[in-house]
């Protein structure tokens, strides 16, 4: 039995385009598939200036992995930072680890996922150059002590010169403590003895009428003596 002209060409192009579905979906699985260039980290600083690792997973299959972290030194591991699983998406999922980095410090980041992935992120992760700020260290301001001065400072200097010790005792003597009369003026210490409501006037116009009358008796009586003696 012959196979006619046109259902040979018909099942050519339906080979074809079975072979074309093939590669395709070939195509679209390797895509799907969890690859090492899936996977990315990046050293950073948090919101409270704290240094943090992030990896980011943008594996569309969402096979789970393993992702851990080693500081490295010298070309070995020094320690473990951490070790954590991801499952990733399109948009990309990411896992924090804290770690107080160094400036230009290295990290060797390794992915294990089942039996797809198993190996490092290349090239390994290198710091920042320059570290965290922490919010919380204290500002220069209050943190610096000012230092003290190497000279002394000389005491501000008065405009005007200061009295002199003598002057200003002579000038403002003390006050008697009680002593509220102002003092008596000179040359009247015997009027201020006897006190301004004394019967001195009196006293005097009285003693001088008995001298007037005394020195009148005196002189009557002389010259009748006289007058007597004469006869």
């Amino acid at each position: 039995m012959s196979i006619s002209r046109r259902t040979a060409r018909s099942v050519r192009i339906l080979g074809v385009a079975s072979a074309t579905a093939a590669l395709a979906l070939g195509a679209a699985g390797n895509a799907l598939a969890c690859n090492i260039r899936d996977f990315s980290a990046v050293a950073s600083c948090d919101d409270n200036g704290k240094g943090i690792i992030t990896l980011t997973d943008t594996d569309a299959s969402g096979v789970e992995a393993t992702v851990s972290v080693y500081l490295e030194s010298n070309g070995a591991d020094a320690r473990m930072v951490g070790s954590k699983t991801v499952k990733g998406t399109k948009k990309g999922a990411t896992v924090t680890f804290s770690e107080d980095w160094a400036p230009k410090a290295t990290y060797r980041v390794r992915i294990e996922a089942g039996k797809i992935v198993n190996e490092d992120i290349s090239p390994q992760l290198t710091a920042p150059s320059d570290a965290c700020k922490s919010s919380s260290s204290p500002s220069p301001s209050t943190s610096e002590t000012p230092k003290p001065s190497e000279t002394p400072s000389s005491p501000a200097s008065s405009g005007t010169p200061s009295a002199n010790p003598s002057e200003s005792e002579s000038s403002a003597a003390p006050a008697t403590p009680g002593d509220n009369a102002p003092s008596p003026a000179a040359g009247s210490s015997n009027l201020a003895e006897t006190g301004a409501n004394s019967n001195t006037p009196m006293i005097a116009g009285i003693a001088g009428a008995l001298v007037v009358v005394g020195g009148g008796a005196v002189f009557l009586g002389m010259r009748r003596r006289g007058a007597s003696k004469s006869s």
